[in-house]
């Protein structure tokens, strides 16, 4: 095969690698930016489908992030390649900053205080209604986070997109007039 690895990458570098990037998180974030500026859906239609992945990151459902954010944007008529890249907002370093602040203002809006969840971890795992306990307020509170990050995120990349796709256009009728 062309590009195929000789040797077999293991188990162990391959989370590694799903945690933290080879190169470093700047390159990894220049690298969404960048291929979210070239798609060749509309400014309205990037930026749409990107507030849509930001907005599915803030959620607490990992591992249907990707799934549930293409479905908005469908829904929506956002571009889902964009819904695809946005969610890489969520990533292991905003992921706790997501989850605490969900949880606590999901909680404020239910009226319960700290000592109002009990978990009982003596058997080393958690109960379907203790999940249940951590999982509704941090649904609702990811809703109020999910909705302000989708703004601003629309507010960033609808310009965003919107020049690099003019300069484009300047560049080749350009490059075609010479």
């Amino acid at each position: 095969m062309l590009f195929k690895r000789r040797e077999a990458e293991s188990w162990l570098n391959k989370l590694r690698v799903s945690l933290w990037p080879r190169r470093s998180w700047g390159r990894s974030t220049r690298y969404v930016v960048h291929r979210v500026r070239r798609l060749s859906a509309t400014p309205h239609a990037v930026a749409l489908g990107f507030a849509a992945g930001v907005f599915i990151s803030s959620t607490p459902f990992i591992g249907f992030h990707m799934v549930m954010s293409a479905a908005l944007a469908w829904i929506i008529g956002g571009s889902i390649v964009a819904a695809l890249l946005g969610t890489f907002i969520g990533n292991p370093l905003t992921y706790p900053l997501f989850w605490v602040s969900s949880f606590e203002l999901g909680s404020l809006m239910l009226g319960r205080t700290d000592s109002d969840l009990e978990l009982d971890l003596s058997k080393g795992i958690f109960q379907t209604d203790q999940i249940w306990e951590l999982l509704k307020p941090m649904t609702l509170g990811s809703i109020p986070i999910g909705i302000t990050l989708a703004i601003l995120s629309y507010a960033l990349v609808r310009p965003a997109v919107n020049a690099y796709q003019h300069r484009r256009r300047d560049l080749r009728s350009e490059n075609q007039a010479v």
